[in-house]
Formats: C-alpha cells, structure tokens, sequence
C-alpha cells in the first residue's frame, strides 16, 4: 500500500476528532470529508488545511463526495444520530441502522474495494450491517469495537497500581456497552500476570479491580452526563487502528470482528475480540483460552447482540 487515502462519513464530533488526531499525528497522505451537510464539511476541511504549516507531515484535505471512495484505501463511518442521556447503545440501534445500510450502500456505488471501519453506535451491530449491505469479505469491514473501552481500563489500571498505561497488557471483550466484560485472566503488567502484581502489592485487593471494571464499563455515560458526547478518545482509537493498518503492523487489537467459529458463541455477528491488523483489514482473530466465568460472560454478551441484531432484521 503505497499511497493512504482515508475518507470519513460524518463531520460530527468523532468524525472531527479523527480527522484533527489524523493531522496531528500525520498519520495519512490525503483525507476527504462527507456530510450530509456539505457547507459544514467544507468548512471543517478548510480549518484542517489552516494547521499543516504545523503538521508533521504533508497532506491533502478536501470536502468530498461518495465518489471520491472509489480509490480510497480505508472508508471510516462515524454518521448517525448521537447517543442521548440516559440511552444505551442499544436505544440507538433502531434510528442508526437505517443511516448505516444507506451510507454503506453509497460508498459501494462509488467502485470502492477497500477496508471499512465502522465508529457508529450500536457499533456492533452497525458493523454487522455495513458488512451485510457492502459485501466485502468480513476481514475487511471491522468496527472500533472495545478498543476505547480497553484503553480506559489501561488507564484506570494505570492510575491504581502506577505503573505506565502502555506497559497494561488487558482487553475488554464482548459487546461495546454494557454487557462487555473484563479477561482478567490473561491481563498482564509488562510480563507479569495481574493476579501476581495484586498479590505483590499492599494495599490491594483483587475485589477491588470490579471498581476499575465498573468505572470502565460506565465512562461513557460519565461523560455524556456531562458535555453531552464523548469523542476525543474514540478519535483517538480510530487513529491507532488506521496506523495499524496502514503500517502493516500485524498488531493486536480489541475491535468488532466477525465471530466465524474461533470463539464458541454465537455464529453469524460482530462483537469485540482481539484481533491481528495488517494491510489486509483483519487477518485473523486471536483466541484466547478464556476461564469459565468470562466464556459464560462472552456468550452472554454475544447473545444479548444477537437478540436485538435478530430484532432489526424483521
């Protein structure tokens, strides 16, 4: 992959915030916008192009349209009506699929034969559709699934025992809300498992990791309470999985895969899982060897996701 074109459908808050990480960190040679508001897309192209005399790097940024997903390397969804106060994700399943199915379906018309990466909530679910309504093969439709969920729990572990955030070796899996879960069984610090850096260390007991997962698992509705939206984190997640993929790193990431047999859940649905990022899109799923208690909460979460994604479909 010599060149790196990135569209992104959406100008809102998340689409913006990876779009202004993407320049920052001068992760890409030429980025377009789409909106349904195109005024508002031109506008926020114009702002961007105002920053890269201090850019890292060179780009090209443009207002665009469906067409110019035609030779687009990576197509990134962040369109779709925004989650309210007190909605869960799931609320938001009914008002965005449509949104979805309709983006995914122009950004195909286009000739586009890329890698999608879906950010919209329920995204999950959202995924699953875009999938469906693209026909991309399934390693190249992925969602940003619990990759900002696992960055929180990084942080709030980091917080707790001080020790740097990049040195936390933990995934949240399963659905992105509620019902996600942490593996604490294969949670490492450096090399050292979790249980054995709790067990060396006054002051802290194994109970109170439920705390961090609890603060991990509601952050959302935190900050919604809040200012409304979350999205500089998410932006920057969106960053870290576009790198990836662009720098054919082969490295693993907590995103919403395709669930084709790897895990022994429910067939047929995306969810959050580990999974190895390359040039590709997905090249393969890591499989964890899970204790008791997180398969029974992974095969919760899986089936929650396949209730409502069989709600949808009739």
């Amino acid at each position: 992959m010599n060149r790196s074109k990135v569209v992104i459908v959406g100008t809102g808050f998340v689409g913006m915030s990876y779009a202004y990480a993407l320049v920052n960190q001068g992760t890409i040679e030429e980025l377009v916008l789409i909106d349904v508001n195109q005024e508002k897309a031109m506008g926020e192209a114009m702002d961007l192009n105002h920053g890269l005399a201090f850019a890292p790097r060179k780009m090209s940024i443009k207002a665009g349209t469906y067409s110019d997903c035609k030779d687009a390397d990576l197509v990134v969804i962040t369109a779709g009506v925004s989650q309210r106060p007190g909605e869960t994700r799931i609320d938001l399943l009914n008002r965005n699929a449509i949104i979805i199915e309709s983006v995914t379906k122009s950004i195909m018309a286009s000739g586009f034969n890329g890698i999608i990466l879906v950010a919209s909530n329920p995204v999950d679910i959202l995924t699953y559709i875009a999938q469906k309504a693209s026909g991309l093969p399934t390693s190249k439709v992925l969602g940003s699934g619990t990759s900002l969920d696992t960055a929180r729990l990084r942080y709030e572990i980091s917080k707790y025992i001080h020790i740097d955030a990049r040195n936390i070796h933990a995934y949240i899996m399963g659905e992105h809300g509620d019902s996600e879960f942490v593996c604490w069984s294969k949670a490492y610090v450096g090399a050292k498992p979790m249980l054995d850096v709790i067990e060396s260390m006054s002051g802290i007991e194994f109970e109170d990791l439920d705390q961090i997962y609890i603060k991990v698992r509601d952050a959302a509705k935190e900050i919604i309470q809040r200012k409304v939206s979350t999205y500089y984190g998410i932006g920057m997640a969106l960053v870290r999985i576009t790198q990836a993929i662009f720098n054919n790193e082969n490295s693993i990431l907590p995103v919403s895969v395709y669930n084709d047999g790897v895990y022994d859940i429910e067939p047929d649905l995306y969810i959050g899982l580990p999974a190895v990022l390359n040039r590709d899109g997905v090249h393969h799923v890591v499989h964890l060897k899970l204790d008791a208690t997180e398969q029974e909460k992974l095969a919760h979460s899986a089936n929650l996701l396949k209730t409502n994604l069989n709600n949808i479909k009739h």
